[in-house]
């Protein structure tokens, strides 16, 4: 039996996949420099500031629920 989801419901669960989506993005981001820096001592890159705003995060949920919302 399927389970019956609100429009809000959906629409926090695709908020927290997008957050966790540029989260996920951003710590692979961190480690590729970690390695680097591990790895090329001589050659250290600065860990970039990155902003995930609220406007990113609601854009990819909009992309999610384009895709959710297929027929």
């Amino acid at each position: 039996m399927s389970e019956y989801r609100s429009g809000f419901d959906i629409r926090t669960m695709l908020l927290s996949q997008a957050q966790s989506i540029h989260m996920d993005n951003y710590d692979r981001m961190k480690e590729s420099v970690f390695t680097h820096n591990d790895l090329f001592p001589n050659d250290k890159k600065e860990l970039p500031a990155v902003e995930i705003s609220a406007e990113d995060i609601i854009a990819t949920a909009k992309e999610l629920n384009t895709f959710v919302s297929e027929k």
